[in-house]
């Protein structure tokens, strides 16, 4: 299961308390790397969104923001700190009992001392599980648009892999013909030389230039290597780095395979190998 590490995600919810909204947004990156932003009354969260997030994502960059716009009409009820103010009146009093003379003290002014007055806490409970199911709906969201562009990729990449494989085995059927060609033209210049070497020294040579020229064995690791890329986008698990690894085996064979050639058909198929390779491989960067 191939899934990109590039997504969106956008869900809102609506209550008494006001309007949540969470958005997700994921790039490519190299590990997993979680931000989270969330409003002053939902920071106790903080934990248990980076371990649903965790939870639902191996690879990328997550940038997680939670809003929450109050309602227009809701307004927090003030409550009365009865104990401070029994204790304030009994300081009054003993005031006036030293001092005979001392103006009325205004209601007004002893609701302005700190902390007499405050405003009542809000239960929290109903919007905090809310956010938190508001965050696991934009995870799922996020994760069926992961994996409807990572079988975007994945098509694409089948699609180059077959390419490939079709360019292995042109260039496969022509090794015959190539390495005659090759022992042709040396023993045509030798002849031009008007040398008359030694038939059994001159096979031999044949024989070693030939081996260094072969490739045959680049092109049998090219198919296994591709086989290996078929497999990681068949399996189940997280494929990203396994690709990536993959795709630089395949740069080095194919970089072989066009320092050994011979042939011109053989080099412009090294070469359409390698652009595929590293299409394949901007693709690969964003795949979990």
């Amino acid at each position: 299961m191939i899934r990109s590490m590039t997504g969106f995600a956008r869900r809102e919810r609506q209550g008494p308390w006001g309007t949540l909204t969470c958005e997700m947004r994921t790039v490519n990156h190299r590990y997993l790397e979680i931000t989270v932003r969330l409003p002053e009354e939902l920071r106790t969260l903080d934990n248990e969104i980076r371990q649903a997030i965790s939870s639902s994502l191996r690879r990328g960059k997550v940038d997680a923001n939670i809003y929450l716009k109050p309602a227009a009409d809701t307004q927090r009820a003030l409550e009365l700190d009865t104990r401070l103010l029994d204790e304030l009146a009994a300081r009054i009093e003993e005031v006036r009992e030293r001092l005979k003379e001392t103006a009325p003290i205004s209601p007004v002014e002893l609701l302005r001392w700190p902390g007499i007055v405050r405003e009542a806490e809000l239960d929290l409970a109903p919007v905090t599980a809310a956010a938190l199911e508001l965050t696991r709906e934009a995870l799922t969201e996020l994760n069926e648009m992961r994996l409807r562009e990572g079988q975007r990729i994945r098509e694409l990449l089948l699609a180059r892999c077959a390419t490939m494989r079709a360019q292995t085995r042109a260039v496969k059927v022509r090794l015959p013909e190539v390495s005659q060609r090759v022992r042709d033209r040396i023993k045509e210049r030798i002849s031009q030389l008007g040398l008359t070497p030694d038939s059994e020294r001159l096979e031999q040579e044949l024989v070693l230039y030939a081996h260094k020229m072969d490739v045959d064995e680049e092109l049998d690791r090219l198919a296994g290597h591709l086989d290996e890329v078929e497999a990681a986008l068949a399996s189940s698990e997280p494929a990203g780095r396994r690709l990536d690894f993959l795709m630089q085996e395949l740069n080095r064979e194919a970089n072989t395979l066009s320092s050994k050639s011979q042939d011109a058909e053989t080099t412009k198929a090294a070469v359409d190998m390698k652009v595929a390779i590293e299409q394949m491989r901007e693709q690969v960067q964003n795949v979990e």
